[in-house]
């Protein structure tokens, strides 16, 4: 079990008073039940404080009431430490700092706000869960759906708190936390339970959270990797759940594609193994289905994939006339029109693109890419740029400048240790995104420069070139899973970001509608496609259908027999349509039957 920091001790001992007080009101004071809303404190069906105990000792003393993680810097709080509040506000920016705390969330919007660590903001635990289960093993995590569905409590299901549309934390909620399931068991070949043939190849079995680069790093030694993601702290359980997308997905498809086996807790309490010969429709669903829908990962068995020599390319297509970004956004629009074909080839990348990239004093427009070739040379990598650089060149004459940095590196690791994810966390940072196919790519350049040039309005657009013959040939185990159909013939996940003003609902609202705004050209550009769950809009329209596509029907079934009293919710989730959050409470949406 790893250590928890020192301010969290206190939360491990959950005296009688406490729970007292986490209780609510005297049963006699309290209001009457609405049985159409899930449990909160104050409510007669929320837990008494000796049940709070005895499920407390029934995980040996793992249930925490954790104070929320900002409350060191506001005088009043019980937690409150002034030494220790500079650290905490330099930390707040780290994607390390939220994901070692039982409660805290990469984005601040997904806990309302609630107690930042700024001077003169409010501090309270409403935005937070009232207990967390500090999971180590696949019981704790049974003990607590259990717990949660006897009692009628939200639960939410939290690892490194890497979730950009807020699924993994809840006001008023019992919290999973399930950081601490650990553990990495290899193996040459593996034989999935209750199969009669064992698969060749070598897999990795894992606990849903363990992290990326706690994988990549044990792995590496073998001469073996996983489709991982980018981020350090980006853990295996929901990244798994919602697909995955992978520098390495252009030769070996998405994460889900490659997962062998998985052992779940179901929303009735049972641990179970899911693989292509149990739970069969269980197993297809927790592949590309999402997170906290249909039952919670506690381990997974993934097959891995030799780790291949990389040759890496950044590349920078910039101008500092920017006072016309006409021009930029058609060159924009030709490169991404010859992803397609260089996917084909095997290239695979993260590009940017802007007409106001700031460059020291001044400003410039263009495209940045940082993209690889797996087991391949810089001469092939040249051999792939040189028509396109030579067609910009022609094009537009002196107006840009290229700058080419070829690196080769012996593996995935070598590229990975110095091109993670290294944005910052902490921030009111709203997403929106869109898979783009060959289609929308190569037809009519015009459309997709206008496109293009309204995607990444006032901010940085993105074109990841993280799709290919990978994706679109995969055979996943157990005939499917749940990915997206549109994955299939995509090559591009396109994102956009913008930051709100913490504290101020208006920025919040303006900054979500420039969001969708911006999303809207490319939904016209590639109407049939969709968005990578993961990675989105939380209030995308007809988001049913964006997320799964025609794979929407059979999830919603099987969300029913798995899940029939909603034990788990959260938006946007398969089937959640008979539930919304009223205020800081779950409640049923009237007219609709349980």
């Amino acid at each position: 079990m790893s250590p928890l920091p020192s301010r969290l001790v206190c939360a491990l001992h959950l005296s009688s008073s406490v729970l007292a007080a986490a209780a609510g009101l005297s049963p006699f004071l309290q209001p009457r039940h609405d049985s159409s809303c899930k449990a909160v404190p104050g409510s007669p069906d929320w837990p008494f404080p000796q049940d709070w105990a005895r499920l407390n000792e029934s995980l040996a003393g793992r249930l925490l009431q954790p104070p929320p993680p900002g409350a060191v810097c506001h005088p009043g709080q019980a937690t409150y430490n002034a030494t220790a509040c500079p650290s905490v506000r330099a930390a707040w920016s780290t994607y390390e700092f939220h994901q070692a705390d039982p409660v805290s969330m990469d984005w601040n919007q997904w806990t309302n706000d609630s107690c930042l660590p700024q001077e003169g903001a409010p501090c309270s635990g409403k935005g937070y869960p009232v207990f967390v289960i500090n999971a180590t093993e696949a019981r704790h995590v049974q003990l607590g759906v259990r717990f949660a569905k006897k009692h009628n409590i939200r639960l939410v299901v939290k690892s490194s708190g890497h979730d950009y549309i807020g699924r993994s934390n809840a006001p008023n909620s019992l919290s999973i936390w399930t950081h601490h399931l650990r553990g990495i068991k290899t193996h040459d070949s593996f034989r999935p339970s209750r199969c009669g043939a064992t698969i060749d190849g070598a897999a990795v079995t894992v606990g849903a959270g363990v992290q990326m680069w706690d994988l990549y790093t044990a792995l590496d030694p073998l001469n073996q990797t996983v489709v991982g993601g980018g981020g350090k702290t980006v853990s295996v359980g929901g990244y798994v759940t919602g697909a995955g997308h992978s520098l390495l997905s252009a030769r070996y498809g998405l994460a889900a594609d490659r997962v062998l086996e998985m052992e779940v807790v179901t929303p009735m309490g049972d641990i179970v193994t899911a693989n292509e010969c149990q739970n069969q429709a269980l197993f297809w669903a927790m592949r590309g289905g999402g997170g906290s829908t249909f039952g919670i990962m506690t381990s997974v068995t993934i097959q891995t994939v030799p780790t291949p020599k990389l040759e890496s390319l950044f590349l920078m297509i910039v101008t500092t006339a920017t006072s016309n970004p006409r021009p930029i956004f058609d060159m924009v629009a030709y490169v991404v029109s010859q992803f397609p074909s260089m996917g084909d080839q095997g290239l695979s990348g993260y590009s940017y693109y802007s007409n106001h990239f700031p460059a020291g004093n001044t400003t410039v427009g263009g495209m940045l890419m940082s993209c690889v070739l797996q087991d391949s040379s810089p001469e092939e990598m040249r051999k792939l740029w040189d028509p396109v650089l030579s067609h910009i060149n022609t094009t537009w004459p002196g107006l840009f400048a290229v700058i080419y940095q070829p690196t080769s590196y012996p593996s995935f690791l070598g590229w990975y240790e110095q091109n993670y994810d290294t944005s910052a966390a902490g921030l009111n940072s709203y997403l929106g995104s869109r898979l783009l196919d060959r289609r929308a790519l190569t037809g009519d350049l015009t459309k997709t420069s206008e496109a293009l040039e309204r995607f990444a309005n006032t901010t940085v657009g993105t074109a990841y070139l993280l799709s290919g013959n990978g994706v679109h040939n995969a055979k996943p185990r157990g005939c499917g899973n749940a990915v997206l159909p549109a994955w299939r013939k995509a090559y591009v996940h396109a994102t956009t970001g913008l930051n709100a003003t913490p504290l101020d609902p208006a920025s919040a609202l303006a900054t979500r509608e420039q969001i969708r705004m911006n999303v809207e050209g490319l939904r016209q550009l590639a109407p049939d496609m969709g968005a990578y769950v993961n990675e989105a809009d939380y209030e995308e329209p007809n988001w049913q259908h964006e997320f799964w596509g025609s794979n929407y029907k059979r999830l919603l079934q099987i969300k029913r027999k798995v899940d029939p009293d909603d034990v788990l919710w959260c938006h946007p989730c398969v089937g959640n349509e008979r539930w919304e959050q009223v205020d800081d409470r779950l409640c049923r949406v009237k007219g609709r039957k349980p």
